[in-house]
């Protein structure tokens, strides 16, 4: 696995699209899809354990981002 620098050099302006308004729009797709799959929107009290929901996504995060890792890092080697 790469290393990880201590620092990283500050961000560089460019001409590409704003993420905060890349996940917004990311939030409001998902908002539609959880009320087409379960037929209303995600509210407290709503009989599931919330926390165990987003450590088990946060498992699966840590999957994805390892495995972006290892092809990214795989593709630098050749």
């Amino acid at each position: 696995m790469t290393p990880i620098p201590e620092e990283q050099p500050a961000p560089v302006v460019n001409d590409g699209p704003c993420i905060q308004d890349l996940v917004i729009q990311d939030m409001e797709g998902r908002k539609v899809v959880g009320l087409r799959r379960y037929g209303t929107l995600l509210q407290p009290f709503n009989g599931r354990d919330a926390l165990r929901d987003a450590y088990e996504e946060a498992l699966d995060l840590a999957q994805y981002l390892r495995q972006a890792i290892e092809e990214r890092d795989a593709l630098l080697r050749k």
